[in-house]
């Protein structure tokens, strides 16, 4: 795909994926576009660590109580990391590159979806990213936002339905 219109219509979430392996070279568009994404004050205080071993996304995919249980089966993870003592706009500028890395993999045909992380946890109060830390080797100044699931799909998954547009949300001028 080469529309962004097209692109952006198609892109939805996969949580399904087959065992194939994401490649080297996909990998690297995935994180160029990571690297590429805006940042408050072009700080770049973003970090990535790139998920491979099975071993490790079994045990990431038990990091909080729900919705992450298919990362088992994922190929592949990126793991969106920020350091807010460096920048108070971490969150926003991950976000902004963990889309980067959604619509990157869409274009390549790759499938992904947004683990929510941050401020979650275990049932017993263990938090997420004490979890990730654990597995990971995480530093203490790093702060984990999200991890993306990425691989080749085998969910069909219908484009965003133009119907359903919600634009009664948008306002101009005022609310």
């Amino acid at each position: 795909m080469t529309d962004f219109k097209q692109l952006i219509q198609q892109r939805r979430s996969h949580r399904k994926f087959s065992s194939e392996e994401v490649s080297g070279e996909d990998i690297q568009l995935l994180l160029r576009a990571a690297l590429m994404s805006p940042t408050s004050k072009g700080q770049r205080a973003w970090h990535f660590i790139v998920v491979d071993d099975r071993i490790d996304l079994e045990k990431m995919a038990d990091a909080k109580a729900a919705g992450s249980q298919f990362l088992k089966d994922a190929p592949l993870a990126i793991v969106v990391l920020g350091e807010s003592g460096v920048n108070d706009c971490w969150i926003e500028d991950g976000a902004l590159a963990a889309m980067s890395i959604q619509y990157q993999a869409e274009e390549l045909g790759l499938g992904s979806c947004w683990i929510q992380m941050r401020n979650r946890g275990l049932t017993d109060g263990t938090a997420a990213s004490t979890v990730l830390r654990g597995i990971l080797n995480i530093p203490e100044t790093m702060d984990v936002l999200c991890v993306l699931a990425i691989g080749h799909y085998t969910d069909a998954r219908k484009p965003q339905d133009e119907d359903k547009l919600k634009w009664e949300n948008v306002h101009v001028d005022k609310f």
